[in-house]
């Protein structure tokens, strides 16, 4: 059995950072689900979907749910399920989190929030300009 994932984000963000993951890795074996919220969208109505993608995805093993801002709407639902022992909840999504949380399929759900949260860290840089300015 699989640790579930879940995005849930702003509009499109985590339809397109999931679209992009799947592109650059060709395959994963996790279950994987997003919920879109935009700006006016019921709350009600989404938490009834979160719950309705729960079950989808539940295989047991647990759900780790990936948000794209802390604080925020999407945030603030996925926190509603907060108190279910089976569930992760990290914010900050980015795409070397997402990366590295699907590179790693049978690790256990604390395992895969600890990859997301290291995926997510690493995965922010500064470049450096090693050139000249013209």
């Amino acid at each position: 059995m699989a640790v579930g994932i879940l995005l849930v984000s702003h509009n499109q963000i985590g339809v397109e950072m999931i679209n992009t993951a799947r592109q650059m890795l060709s395959c994963h074996s996790l279950p994987t689900k997003v919920i879109s919220i935009s700006i006016q969208d019921n709350t009600d109505y989404i938490r009834g979907q979160l719950q309705q993608t729960l079950q989808e995805i539940d295989q047991g093993s647990g759900i780790l749910i990936l948000t794209d801002m802390f604080g925020s709407t999407p945030s603030n639902i996925a926190c509603d399920v907060s108190e279910r022992h089976d569930i992760r909840i990290v914010s900050g999504l980015n795409l070397p989190m997402l990366i590295r949380v699907l590179n790693y399929p049978t690790l256990s759900l604390e395992q895969l929030e600890e990859k997301a949260l290291s995926g997510g860290q690493e995965g922010i840089a500064r470049c450096h300009h090693t050139g000249t300015m013209p």
